[in-house]
């Protein structure tokens, strides 16, 4: 099988939301809803299947590629190492915020990216409830709906930075005078967008899977913002932090790594 274009992959997450996400959303049964580590880790039919079908394609598509998919690692913890160790791999997250999902909120998203020697060089973002598209290419830019995403330009005064945390805990603190941070979209595949689309300055994390952040990381990076560690590290996709500071620039970054 021939490798994928960027159009290809994009066009498979489309079908696969489709097919078996989209009919799902708002009509989940009590016994189509899992969890996995803990209760709030939920996990659906829709996750499994839609994770099968990707990597199937995938697979086919480079089946010297490692695909380190959410699901599988939940079956399987030993593919992280295979996937931060491989020449050429691929992160699914077939339903990002599940949570969302199994509450009724449109904010989730089906996320893919491709890396190479441990750099992200493809990510794709699929929002089947909004119908938004974002894709990067490193070196290439980001667009959403096909559209050219604009270079983030931050406000010089970190008084106006929106600074948002996907800690509940967090919410309403400061970073290094920064205004009271708020909660994320609680969903990275609705975060990374509004950030690389001006919405906030910046993001921080705690959870730290390369499913949910390599995709969004590279959007990031191609409209010039920075993803780091909490210490200032940069992020890779074989990168194991213990947090996250996804940034809308260079300068937001520094102010921040101060206060973290």
């Amino acid at each position: 099988m021939a490798a994928l274009t960027t159009d290809a992959v994009l066009t498979l997450l489309q079908e696969v939301a489709e097919e078996v996400i989209t009919p799902r959303f708002r009509d989940l049964d009590e016994d189509e809803i899992g969890s996995k580590s803990h209760p709030g880790d939920l996990v659906t039919v829709a996750d499994r299947e839609a994770e099968v079908l990707i990597t199937r394609e995938l697979r086919a598509a480079y089946p010297d590629a490692a695909v380190l998919g959410e699901e599988a690692f939940a079956d399987d913890p030993g593919i992280m190492e295979a996937f931060r160790s491989a020449e050429h791999a691929f992160t699914v997250d077939p339903v990002d915020g599940t949570r969302n999902f199994v509450h009724g909120s449109p904010d989730h998203a089906v996320m893919v990216a491709e890396t190479r020697g441990g750099q992200t060089v493809r990510s794709w973002i699929w929002q089947p409830q909004h119908r938004l598209a974002y894709v990067a290419e490193r070196g290439a830019g980001a667009t959403r709906n096909g559209e050219r995403l604009p270079v983030l330009r931050p406000d010089a005064d970190p008084a106006r930075w929106r600074v948002r945390t996907s800690s509940r805990r967090q919410v309403g603190e400061s970073l290094a005078g920064t205004p009271p941070m708020s909660l994320t979209w609680v969903s990275c595949g609705i975060d990374y967008p509004h950030l690389a689309e001006g919405a906030c300055d910046a993001l921080v994390y705690r959870g730290t899977r390369p499913w949910d952040h390599v995709p969004g990381a590279l959007l990031v990076h191609e409209v010039g913002g920075v993803v780091a560690t909490t210490q200032g590290e940069a992020y890779t996709p074989r990168s194991d932090p213990e947090g996250i500071l996804a940034t809308s620039g260079q300068a937001v970054l520094d102010r921040l790594v101060q206060g973290s």
